[in-house]
């Protein structure tokens, strides 16, 4: 889970893109107006997000009060009421796009990432994500592939060695580019490369990698590597397929026995989960009454 003040500071900014000067719509309504809403979803997702969602309104309105129906994490049907909230009316509307954009975003990771744990189950591979996210919300979406049961990679340049294609060509060769990652490593950090045949995964494993990413490897290709890499002298070393990774292809991949399976579509190629944020109808409700509402701070 993100640190509170990393979640507070990404609903500010995203408050700010969006309010700029002032809610000018808002003003429509009395400041003093308290109203309740709840927010459906229609369709079955897994629920990620609800930090974000309370952040939003809580910036703008301490006291509104959210109720949530549903917890983190939970699979969900479609048509379902996932909270209900209850506050002043110029808060509420102020902050709904924001918050339903976190939570609509977020539970399409977790959703996306559930689709592909759910297909490759029983086979003892793990889903991973990548550095293909949207910038400035990766620590989120990461976060929300883990709600999906899915592993997260590196966090960014930082916490990982990842040697690609284009650093091989600089360092000069693949002995070389592993050699150099050896050396300037810290403790705790992994190093993974890159390769894209056959020749050069032997290449890699003979340099020692131990973390060794095959990338575009057709079926065929991805069951010789794993064969070949149990039978290596030494401990075998973690296997990684990638690219070109769909729902309709992952289950094949996973079989072939390599340990993970990376896909960037987790968190880049994300259609956002369908949500929608009602205020009850005061006059069909006979619990809308002025003092069963909380109207705190607009």
């Amino acid at each position: 889970m993100l640190q509170s003040e990393a979640i507070s500071k990404q609903v500010r900014q995203a408050l700010d893109e969006d309010i700029g000067s002032g809610d000018l719509t808002a003003t429509l309504i009395q400041s003093d107006r308290c109203l309740r809403a709840q927010v459906i979803t229609r369709e079955a997702i897994i629920i990620c997000g609800i930090p974000w969602f309370d952040e939003s309104f809580h910036q703008l309105s301490p006291a509104a009060r959210i109720d949530w129906r549903v917890s983190e994490g939970q699979q969900v049907g479609s048509d379902q009421v996932l909270c209900v909230l209850n506050g002043n009316a110029r808060a509420l509307l102020t902050a709904e796009r924001t918050a339903l954009n976190f939570l609509q975003m977020l539970s399409a990771v977790a959703t996306r990432t559930r689709q592909f744990v759910d297909a490759t189950e029983g086979t003892g591979v793990q889903v991973v994500d990548t550095r293909k996210t949207l910038p400035g919300l990766r620590l989120a979406q990461k976060y929300a592939v883990r709600c999906g049961g899915g592993v997260n990679h590196r966090a960014g340049l930082y916490d990982g060695i990842l040697i690609k294609e284009n650093h091989i060509i600089a360092a000069g060769s693949i002995e070389a580019a592993l050699r150099r990652a050896a050396e300037i490593a810290p403790p705790g950090v992994f190093i993974q490369i890159e390769v894209e045949t056959r020749n050069e995964f032997i290449q890699a494993l003979s340099a020692g990698a131990r973390m060794v990413l095959l990338d575009n490897f057709d079926l065929p290709d991805l069951r010789d590597a794993v064969t070949y890499n149990r039978q290596f002298l030494g401990k075998p070393a973690v296997l990684e397929a990638s690219g070109n990774v769909t729902l309709d292809t992952v289950r094949a991949i996973a079989e072939t026995g390599v340990d993970r399976i990376s896909i960037g579509s987790l968190t880049k190629d994300i259609q956002a989960t369908d949500l929608s944020m009602r205020f009850y109808d005061e006059a069909s409700s006979a619990a809308m009454t002025s003092s069963s509402l909380i109207c705190g701070n607009k």
